[in-house]
């Protein structure tokens, strides 16, 4: 499975994105403040880049790992009975760890990872919990059929 993040909007607060599945549009995305890093630049500019749990991460194409337990989410009843604690993580982040798909509603929420929703309120998105779930289920549904998962990050704005 391709997933696409295609960042539309940013400020200096959030990013605003569209996830993608196949090319088919699954749900809106926001993340901290996109600052213009890119996967391939050398470690010492994405680390002089880098605001800490401030800054999207790189734009880049990451395998979705979905069998990894978070330490953060396995102590929650939402991800446990959701997912087992197994939040879809982004492999090999460059600078970065930890990097998930989860819920939350605003960039506060986010500490440089991607949180799923519904673009209707400025700044934020709702719905996120039904968004996660459904999105989690796509997600689980290829990982159990052996599909490798993939995520793209791309710049869709000047």
């Amino acid at each position: 499975m391709q997933l696409i993040l295609k960042r539309i909007y940013t400020c200096s607060t959030y990013t605003i994105g569209r996830l993608y599945a196949d090319n088919i549009y699954i749900c809106d995305t926001i993340e901290d403040t996109d600052r213009g890093l890119d996967c391939n630049m050398p470690l010492a500019k994405l680390q002089q880049l880098k605001v800490a749990n401030v800054t999207a991460i790189p734009t880049g194409t990451y395998n979705i790992l979905m069998n990894v337990v978070s330490p953060k989410y396995s102590k929650s009843n939402y991800y446990m009975n959701v997912c087992n604690g197994k939040v879809p993580r982004l492999d090999n982040v460059p600078v970065y760890s930890g990097v998930l798909i989860h819920c939350g509603n605003t960039a506060a929420d986010s500490s440089g990872c991607i949180l799923v929703g519904e673009n209707k309120v400025k700044g934020q998105v709702i719905n996120s919990r039904k968004t996660f779930e459904r999105l989690y289920k796509l997600l689980k549904e290829a990982y159990n059929k052996g599909e490798k998962i993939t995520l793209t990050i791309e710049r869709s704005y000047k």
